[in-house]
């Protein structure tokens, strides 16, 4: 398939192109900017006056549900939900269950992602067996089945010892460790941060050092073994200070922080509503700020979706008994677009934080444009206004803060290695 693709304004943060022109697209490539090759001849022409033509977005956390999580989405809705999104890569984290422990496990969800329409999966795999925190995983071999980097998603590491030698394994190999830094014992049952919501609606609480107490010994062992760690959604001030200080050291780390923190905080949960029960919990306004801070100074490298749909019956809940999470992944390009806006930030350096900066971080190809490159690619209108609903997203989970609100923002056309995976009608 050939792809003439004319007239729309392409943002490549990497290079700093920004301009009106066109782009020629053959074979899963993008052969030509500005000018068609020789012997060129569209099979397709798509009108991209008025869009952004971007690299395709790279998402650092989708849940796909799969295996095990059927009842709350599917492969094949979370797949289309990334598209719909603007996504053409996304890192899938190891809590499915089973988690993402054996090869098997990693190269029968490879196979089934490769054989439906979507963005390209890159597993994340499991750092313990059955993420138990108590004896590693073959990390070597999960490699070579498919993973690119290694994790306890969100569930604890309770011993310091097996986190050590885990990141001595990882170092070895030259394998990135993904660790979420949240104390095993500081706010286990919380559900809220502790500040004013909680105590004033009575919920249990996650204090700020159940992140930097982990984050002292992540940071520390780091030091000691030389391990390339990313720090997965930073929510606190003092988190982001403390990232600062160990970049300043030298320290092999990147981290990112998820979209929702970008904007919410601990307020928007004092209706009770559950949708607004995230993990880590919306922090104060402070550390929002900071957040945002941390994101133009350059100290979190990336955003992510954090997307995880859930179960309709499982937020439905009293907050304290709701399952944590929120739908994410085709709110990313709005809300990001949104946090632009509001800070003044140019738009080629937002669209940054979803490109070519976590594809360095997973280490895979795309998240720039380029003659020779991949053609993955996201058109979207930047002012088109509109509601999310229930009706309006695409993927299986519904279970979004921003349900009634209106934002600008809306993704055209999704191109996966040189196909149209998705067109809004």
């Amino acid at each position: 398939m050939k792809i003439h693709i004319k007239n729309g304004r392409v943002i490549d943060p990497a290079s700093g192109l920004d301009q009106v022109t066109d782009i020629y697209v053959a074979a899963s490539h993008i052969v030509g900017l500005g000018a068609a090759p020789a012997d060129f001849h569209a099979n397709q022409h798509l009108d991209a006056s008025g869009l952004v033509i971007s690299p395709g977005l790279v998402d650092l956390a989708v849940r796909l549900r799969e295996p095990g999580g059927e009842h709350m989405a599917t492969l094949e809705t979370e797949m289309h939900a990334s598209a719909a999104g603007g996504v053409t890569s996304l890192a899938c984290p190891p809590d499915t269950d089973p988690p993402l422990d054996e090869p098997g496990l990693v190269e029968m969800l490879k196979f089934r992602a490769r054989n439906m329409p979507g963005p390209r999966v890159y597993p994340i795999g499991a750092l313990t067996w059955k993420l138990k925190g108590e004896r590693i995983t073959e990390m070597a071999e999960l490699n070579e089945a498919g993973c690119i980097a290694f994790s306890q998603a969100d569930a604890y590491m309770e011993n310091a010892e097996v986190l050590l030698r885990a990141l001595e394994y990882a170092k070895t190999f030259d394998l990135p460790v993904w660790l979420r830094p949240q104390d095993p014992h500081l706010g286990r049952h919380g559900v809220v941060h502790d500040g004013v919501v909680a105590a004033r609606l009575g919920l249990p609480a996650i204090p700020v050092p159940a992140e930097t107490v982990a984050l002292s010994t992540i940071l520390l062992l780091v030091r000691e073994t030389g391990a390339r760690v990313h720090l997965a959604r930073l929510s606190s001030r003092a988190g982001v200070e403390m990232v600062r200080a160990a970049k300043r050291d030298g320290l092999p780390i990147t981290c990112d922080v998820g979209i929702h923190h970008v904007h919410l905080s601990e307020m928007d949960a004092a209706d009770f509503n559950a949708h607004c029960h995230l993990i880590p919990p919306l922090r104060s306004q402070r550390d929002r700020d900071a957040l945002r801070q941390g994101l133009a100074d350059g100290t979190i490298d990336a955003i992510c979706s954090d997307h995880a749909p859930v179960d309709e019956d499982a937020k439905e809940l009293p907050f304290q008994e709701s399952e944590a999470g929120a739908t994410g992944v085709e709110l990313l390009l709005p809300l990001t677009l949104k946090w632009a806006r509001e800070t003044g930030l140019p738009l080629a350096q937002a669209l940054g934080y979803l490109t070519h900066r976590p594809a360095a971080i997973m280490g895979v190809p795309g998240g720039a444009i380029r003659v020779g490159g991949p053609a993955d690619l996201c058109l979207f209108d930047p002012d088109e206004a509109w509601t999310v609903r229930p009706d309006s997203l695409a993927s299986l989970g519904k279970n979004s803060p921003y349900l009634g609100r209106e934002l600008q923002g809306r993704v055209r056309y999704t191109l996966i290695d040189g196909h149209l995976d998705y067109r809004r009608a």
